[in-house]
Order: structure tokens, then C-alpha cells, then sequence
């Protein structure tokens, strides 16, 4: 089956997708009724505006929708890097870093490592910005750090099915979930490598369906 999302998602919405109850990204999303008072609303483009949005006539209120922000982190310890192969979908059984979407009242860097928690177990001391990935297909911004673990006990939870630190040379890189995940660890290892920190910025190309590997991402560093 196709995949139709192109990073870190709920399972429910995962799912749901999957069987083409939610349009894939690029498209507007229906919505039916204001959440605040109960009205229909109407697709049209506001006075004053460009795009069309979701208006409440009855109300007056303008349902925007925005980009979703995807915070994780690539953690380390003594030298080896801690991946975890997903349990849930998207891309359930390939492997990624901690991550997922953020939410409201936390910061970035809360939000990535709150993810390495839920996702593997793990306490980490977030470091320097890593990777700024730009996902316009799906309509999402990627946010990725460097991150130390504070100690080297991790386990699995119920959206991982294994979590392993592993060597550079030991990173499944033809298996990993997404294009991001493989761009963030490209740069990290170069980085460190290289004895720098730097921060990169890239666009990712979409995914082609049915093909483990995508488009080669657009570097704008």
C-alpha cells in the first residue's frame, strides 16, 4: 500500500489515512463544523486573504490550517547513537530517532526530549540544533537536535519494536523510516567526524510510493 504521510504520526491517524479517510498531504482537509458554536461552515477565501479556509458564517471565526512541527533528536552515548525501529505506522518496522509531533505549552526542546522518552526510555541533555527540514508535501516542519544521553539504560514502549545503540557503521541505512531521519544522521556522523556542530536546513523531496528510498533532498545550508 502506499504511503501517504511522510513522518512521525499517531497510530489512530496512521491508520486512518491508510485507508483513505483523511486526504493525504497537499490537500485541504474537509472540515464540516465550527468548533465554536456548532454552525457549518463554508470553504472561501476571507475578505483580506489569499487562500481558501474553513469559515463560520454564523460566527464569524476563520479556521486556519497550519504546519505540524515534528521535534526529535539524535541521541548518543559514548560514541554509539540510539535508534529505534517504529512499531506503529507510518513505516511501521524501519528504523528512525526519537521523534514526533510537538505539543502545545512545551518548548522545542522539551518537546524532542519528552519523544526519547516515550519512544525509548531514555533521559537526555538536549544540545545544539542539527537539522531544520522543511516537509511542505506533508506539510510539516521537522526540528532535530543533538542529544547526550545521561545514562545507558533504554527499552522498548508501544511505538517501538526494538531500540539498539548502535555504531555508525551499524546504522540500517537502507532501512530507515524517512527522509529526514537519514538526512539528520548523515549530517550528525559528517559533523562530529569533522569536530563541528553545525546546523543544516534541507528540504525533503517526497517519498515515491512503493520505493524504500526518496528523491535526494534539497540542501539549502
Amino acid at each position: 500500500m502506499a504511503e501517504l504521510v511522510d513522518a512521525a504520526d499517531s497510530k489512530s491517524v496512521a491508520l486512518i489515512r491508510r485507508v483513505g479517510s483523511i486526504p493525504s498531504p497537499g490537500t485541504i482537509q474537509p472540515m464540516n463544523f465550527c468548533s465554536n458554536c456548532g454552525s457549518r461552515v463554508v470553504l472561501k477565501v476571507p475578505e483580506g486573504d489569499l487562500l481558501p479556509r474553513h469559515v463560520c458564517e454564523d460566527c464569524g471565526t476563520i479556521h486556519y490550517l497550519n504546519p505540524k512541527i515534528v521535534v526529535g533528536s539524535v541521541p548518543e552515548y559514548q560514541g554509539r547513537i540510539l535508534i529505534c525501529k517504529r512499531g506503529i505506522e507510518p513505516r511501521l518496522g524501519f528504523w528512525t530517532i526519537p521523534a514526533g509531533f510537538m505539543e502545545n505549552d512545551e518548548t522545542l526542546e522539551a518537546g524532542a526530549a519528552r519523544e526519547a522518552r516515550e519512544e525509548a526510555q531514555i533521559d537526555v541533555a538536549i544540545g545544539s540544533l542539527l537539522l531544520l527540514a522543511n516537509v511542505t508535501h506533508a506539510r510539516q516542519v521537522h526540528v532535530f537536535f543533538r542529544a547526550r544521553m545521561l545514562a545507558p539504560d533504554f527499552g522498548v514502549t508501544h511505538e517501538s519494536l526494538e531500540v539498539r545503540l548502535v555504531t555508525e557503521q551499524e546504522i540500517p541505512w537502507n532501512d530507515l523510516a524517512f527522509p529526514s531521519t537519514e538526512f539528520a544522521l548523515r549530517r550528525f556522523v559528517e559533523d562530529r567526524a569533522a569536530g563541528v556542530e553545525h546546523h543544516h536546513v534541507a528540504e525533503m523531496q517526497r517519498r515515491f510510493p512503493g520505493i524504500g528510498a526518496a528523491s535526494p533532498p534539497v540542501r539549502a545550508e
